[in-house]
């Protein structure tokens, strides 16, 4: 066993814990069906958000920690809930009135309001799999339109038909009695009218796997559960589908975990075995309330990509999936440096610290070297103080740090230094306040400035940390935290920022003197 093997058998990150759950599966044998299947799901009413891409993310990661233990093949299916009755217009869509007539159709059957493809089912799935492929996601695509109506479903609605009363046990122990009088797990597909109807049956063949209803007019109807003429409620629906894909692994978010045991029963019933599960905490925003589509709280996956890259997403995305976490504009930064802290100490490190660092599992063992010679947060100063001078400007001050750098040879600065400019535009600028120094603080700055007046020791980063350092040592600051938060409240209208010595080398030893005389004389202030 390679070093690199032996180190992903102990790790303690979490997608080798799952992956060894899955190897354990199977016993360290490939399945009968030759491979172990992962599978996430996406309810195509909407389009594609920052959680379809945590989910698909996550799930990746897993495989690929699996595929690091062990030789099976695996399979990622997406799967597309595009049978589901469309149960309201949504509202940014053109002409919502015109979808009114198509309530409670399949997605796969209303009209695309888009006018782009066959259905408005089809549109959304179309946006889905742009969206997984711009990416990267490796994945097959399965429509339940497809899945039901070419009768891949067909054997295990037949089950469901025969074991229909085991099946409705289950169901109806979680639902109030109210709902347990016209609940059942089949939802006719009206043979007239196209529509999804939820309608109790009045009686259920299982030896012909047909049902019969009455519609909302009385007229009694006798359809076979086969063919699509006939789909799943959604809880019904999961169990189900693992059953008939054989599924080994799917992650979903907490607010499905209380139906785990709902989904494993039915599965089991169906003659399936039950997957191995992974339930992620969900999202809050700035608030700490729940992440919802319908509200639009919290960073939409289009805001974050205007302000950083995708890799840094996906580290934070890897970050404890089972703690709730913050989703919201303030946490980028941070997100983006670590990311880049952990692409640089990668090469150095043994096995066993590289199968649990974050860009393992992000680039699939492979990380690319990271080319960030300025942090994110130090562009975000840099923004500050550079006025309107865009991003040339601030490649003015990063090539007479590094001289040698260029947008070419570092892209990934490049980029980032466009995305620090937006990000400081749109939150860290209309949030600035500047404020005098106190007389303490001004002695010391002034200090500070005599003393980079007769510095001739180069952009050292070092060497000029520590001349801010035993200023505000000599000065009496304590902690000495709080020399720094007032060089920055001060000078740049902020309460932290990155090592100031690191600041100053890059901004310039001139250009720092001349920032702190325009903050003494009042000009930031004011």
């Amino acid at each position: 066993m390679s070093a690199m093997r032996d180190a992903a058998m102990k790790s303690k990150a979490w997608p080798f814990e799952e992956a060894r759950k899955l190897l354990a599966r199977y016993e360290g044998r490939a399945p009968e069906k030759g491979h172990v299947l992962f599978e996430t799901g996406y309810g195509p009413s909407g389009l594609p958000h920052i959680g379809t891409f945590g989910e698909v993310a996550r799930t990746t990661m897993i495989r690929h920690a699996f595929h690091a233990i062990s030789d099976i093949p695996t399979r990622l299916i997406c799967f597309s809930d595009d049978l589901d009755g469309m149960r309201k217009v949504p509202e940014n869509v053109p002409d919502p009135d015109a979808l009114r007539a198509h309530l409670q159709k399949p997605l796969t059957d209303v009209p695309d309001p888009f006018g782009t493809h066959a259905s408005f089912g089809h549109h959304n799935n179309a946006r889905l799999r742009a969206f997984l492929d711009t990416f990267g996601f490796e994945y097959e695509f399965i429509s339940a339109t497809e899945f039901y109506r070419s009768g891949r479903f067909d054997e295990v609605l037949l089950r469901a038909a025969e074991r229909y009363d085991e099946v409705m046990a289950v169901m109806l122990k979680s639902l109030r009695e109210e709902r347990q009088q016209t609940y059942s797990i089949f939802l006719p597909i009206h043979p007239e009218t196209g529509r999804v109807l939820y309608v109790p049956m009045k009686h259920v063949d299982g030896a012909r796997g047909e049902i019969t209803f009455d519609d909302e007019d009385g007229r009694e109807w006798t359809l076979p559960v086969t063919g699509g003429r006939v789909k799943l409620q959604w809880k019904p629906d999961f169990g189900a589908r693992w059953a008939a894909l054989d599924v080994d692994f799917e992650m979903y978010g907490k607010d499905h975990s209380t139906n785990t045991a709902i989904y494993d029963r039915i599965c089991e019933i169906l003659g399936g075995r039950k997957p191995e599960h992974y339930v992620y905490e969900l999202f809050l925003d700035e608030n700490g309330e729940k992440i919802s589509k319908s509200k639009g709280n919290g960073l939409t996956i289009d805001e974050w990509l205007t302000y950083a890259s995708t890799e840094s997403l996906s580290y934070y995305m890897f970050l404890k999936p089972r703690t709730a976490k913050r989703l919201s504009w303030d946490v980028i930064p941070k997100a983006v440096d670590e990311y880049h802290q952990q692409l640089r100490a990668f090469p150095d490190q043994s096995p066993d610290q590289q199968v649990a660092n974050p860009v393992w599992h992000i680039h699939a063992g492979t990380p690319p070297a990271s080319n960030m010679i300025v942090s994110f947060a130090m562009l975000l100063n840099l923004a500050s103080v550079a006025g309107a001078a865009g991003k040339s400007g601030l490649w003015g001050f990063i090539q007479r740090y590094v001289p040698e750098a260029s947008p070419e040879t570092h892209p990934d600065l490049d980029a980032a230094a466009g995305f620090a400019l937006a990000y400081f535009n749109d939150f860290v600028a209309p949030a600035r306040v500047f404020r005098a120094p106190d007389p303490k603080e001004r002695a010391a700055m002034e200090d500070l400035a005599m003393r980079l007046r007769d510095w001739d020791g180069g952009l050292d980063a070092e060497a000029l940390q520590t001349v801010a350092f035993a200023v505000g040592r000599d000065h009496a600051f304590e902690p000495l935290r709080d020399w720094f938060k007032a060089l920055y409240e001060v000078l740049l209208g902020a309460s932290q920022g990155p090592r100031f010595g690191g600041f100053i080398a890059l901004y310039g030893v001139d250009e720092t003197v001349a920032l702190i005389e325009k903050a003494l004389a009042g000009e930031l202030a004011a």
